[in-house]
């Protein structure tokens, strides 16, 4: 059994020493006459051929094990009804890889049957090759042996994700991807595949006038022991962002897909179980802003939109109240109905304000009572605005 893998290049251990020193000139001379070494550069342990894997080696997860068995007969006695099995034994199943399960009807001396069995490694930890072979002899002996080759798959990258809930039902999805193997990996391609109710964008170029290029640069290498963040942002889809008690209950956001290459073009695929977050907890009401300016006048009027949902399974009779803070001031009749608001309705209130200080200011002071229970809901601290002299903004 030898496993099929990519040759890797040969390395040469270099043998010098100083002019003066007794061999004198007869190491250095041996190393330039060696052809495994690179010319002008014998001193590096690099060299120009390849080699041929000579044992199983590192083999990781999302890597595709691939293995030539070839069972040869050795006597000088033609063999019948071969039947050659190979199994892989792991820590929870047993899988068959031979690519045919009839038997050879015979074989001859010093013949021999080939076959290359492939497996894509979806488990870390003890893997054991199982090769078994059965045969009957001329004299109709049957025959029965076994062979157990035993290898271990390590686990490639290290994947940690966190999540940030924003006020527009947009979810953020920043995953950190560590390269825990002695290595470099090209990294082919980091995808994450939404969920059903979410669309996703990913964060990762930055476009320029020409083209979207990397934000990781032109070539996409992650080094050993390196950490790599992408960032990602899922919105939800139209059909269901109007269901706020959909959205709300929603921990399910989909699943990371990564490609890689190492060593000379192996490739190897990883893809997570289904990340999920923490539900943000809105409450009974939820207000979020819809529209606000980034910077306004001094003690001048300005307007904004905000969206009020009934995220409760009852329904609810709204009064808006307006209280002024030392620095805002709303403009408009407090104490107004709303009327009422439906489970998983949403209304949208157009307001108005003004400030009178100068700076980044919070707006905050809105209060909901739901006159059914008489309770109160208190929002502060809604978002900030930019409050600039009316000479500073015309200039």
């Amino acid at each position: 059994v030898m496993r099929l893998t990519k040759p890797t290049l040969f390395t040469n251990i270099p043998v010098t020493c100083e002019e003066r020193d007794l061999p004198g000139n007869l190491f250095n001379q041996l190393m330039k006459d060696d052809p495994s070494t690179v010319k002008g550069a014998e001193t590096l342990m690099l060299g120009e051929m390849l080699t041929l894997p000579q044992n199983f080696g590192n083999i990781f997860l999302g890597e595709t094990f691939s293995s030539y068995i070839s069972v040869h007969n050795d006597s000088n006695q033609v063999v019948k009804d071969i039947l050659v099995k190979a199994d892989l034994q792991t820590s929870s199943q047993r899988l068959n890889l031979s690519a045919s399960s009839a038997a050879v009807a015979e074989l001859k001396p010093d013949c021999c049957i080939d076959d290359v069995i492939h497996h894509e490694v979806k488990e870390i930890g003890t893997h054991i090759l199982v090769c078994a072979v059965s045969y009957t002899t001329q004299t109709g002996e049957k025959m029965y042996f076994r062979k157990f080759f035993k290898f271990q798959v390590l686990k490639p990258l290290d994947v940690k994700t966190k999540f940030y809930n924003a006020e527009t039902d947009e979810v953020f999805l920043e995953a950190q991807i560590q390269n825990i193997t002695t290595s470099p990996m090209f990294m082919e391609k980091v995808s994450l595949e939404p969920s059903m109710m979410y669309n996703v964008a990913e964060l990762n170029t930055v476009d320029t006038a020409v083209e979207s290029e990397s934000t990781f640069g032109a070539r996409s290498y992650l080094q050993p022991m390196d950490t790599r963040q992408y960032l990602y942002c899922l919105k939800p889809k139209q059909e269901f962002a109007e269901k706020a008690g959909v959205i709300k209950g929603v921990t399910v956001i989909g699943k990371l897909d990564i490609v890689w290459k190492t060593n000379l073009g192996e490739r190897g695929r990883l893809q997570t179980s289904q990340l999920q977050r923490m539900a943000p907890g809105y409450g009974d009401v939820r207000l979020s802003l819809e529209t606000i300016p980034d910077t306004v006048n001094l003690e001048e009027p300005f307007d904004i939109t905000c969206k009020i949902t009934n995220c409760s399974e009852r329904t609810m009779d709204l009064v808006l109240e307006m209280c002024n803070t030392n620095s805002i001031h709303w403009c408009g009749v407090s104490g107004r109905q709303l009327g009422k608001l439906q489970p998983s309705s949403s209304l949208h209130l157009a307001l108005t304000l003004l400030s009178s200080v100068q700076g980044l200011q919070s707006v905050s002071g809105l209060r909901l009572t739901d006159t059914f229970l008489k309770r109160t809901y208190e929002y502060d601290d809604i978002a900030q605005v930019c409050v600039v002299s009316s000479e500073i903004k015309q200039s």
